[in-house]
């Protein structure tokens, strides 16, 4: 199994340095720029995810753009990770979508217990099946704009301390900077990976408007109705809500009236 897949615990992995526990900001920073100093604009989100799980008590971190309906999964820092980023996008729900939508950080100590269990009960039911016990959801952004989430996950209960939120939201705030200094349009004269690491995020966000649209068409319901069908239908068929845009957009799934 390799060092950077998260479906180990915090004692499998091997190649994790001392946690910093009470440690100074500025060695936080320090280990944060050794990581990112040398890395082209669109690596450095997945090279923060992983920092932040070598700095904390975390098995795996994920990071998502906020999005109109749906959010985007940007990176993650192993296979259990970006699966659980899956699950959030699909349902459109869960502790990560509503920190994107109200810009504050959502700390969930265990997805099972109350009142989180009943709050967002398919998602529990759907991140603890993939072994993650506890979320926390960082907003990317400022007080007025909100890009998105920086999202960390541990596969036992519990919260992080003081110390380890002030470095959380660190990296969360090196995330945004780095994020905020992309470029927003296509630049001959920008960056190498200054914005083609977005082509394939882009593409598949434009492939569920395109289904949703379809949808719509199909069965006479408006937007909303429409993504709620696209989702409902992912997750009966085990589907991410990608797979399944796509699945109508290649005519190889109708949704029926009745469904």
């Amino acid at each position: 199994m390799s060092p950077s897949d998260d479906s180990q615990g915090p004692a499998d992995r091997p190649d994790r340095p001392e946690r910093l526990g009470r440690a100074d900001a500025g060695r936080v920073a320090d280990l944060i720029a050794e990581s990112v100093g040398d890395a082209p604009p669109g690596e450095v989100p997945a090279r923060l995810c992983e920092v932040v799980v070598r700095l904390l008590p975390l098995s795996g971190a994920s990071a998502s753009l906020r999005s109109d309906g749906v959010p985007v999964p940007l990176c993650a820092s192993g296979e259990r990770a970006g699966r659980v980023a899956e699950i959030q996008a699909t349902l459109g729900d869960g502790p990560c979508v509503h920190a994107a939508q109200t810009g504050a950080p959502v700390l969930v100590r265990d997805v099972t217990a109350e009142p989180e269990a009943a709050r967002w009960p398919v998602y529990a039911q759907q991140a603890a099946a993939a072994g993650v016990r506890a979320v926390y959801a960082l907003p990317l952004g400022s007080d007025s704009v909100c890009l998105g989430t920086l999202d960390l996950y541990r596969d036992t209960p519990g919260g992080l301390s003081g110390e380890e939120l002030r470095t959380a939201r660190l990296v969360a705030g090196v995330m945004t900077m780095a994020l905020m200094a992309l470029p927003h349009e296509e630049d001959d004269d920008g960056p190498p990976g200054g914005l083609s690491w977005l082509n394939g995020l882009t593409t598949g966000h434009d492939r569920i408007h395109q289904a949703v649209g379809m949808i719509m068409a199909q069965l006479g319901v408006g937007s909303d109705e429409a993504l709620a069908r696209l989702r409902g239908d992912a997750f009966a068929r085990g589907r991410t809500v990608q797979e399944a845009a796509q699945d109508v957009i290649t005519h190889r799934r109708r949704l029926n009236p009745d469904e």
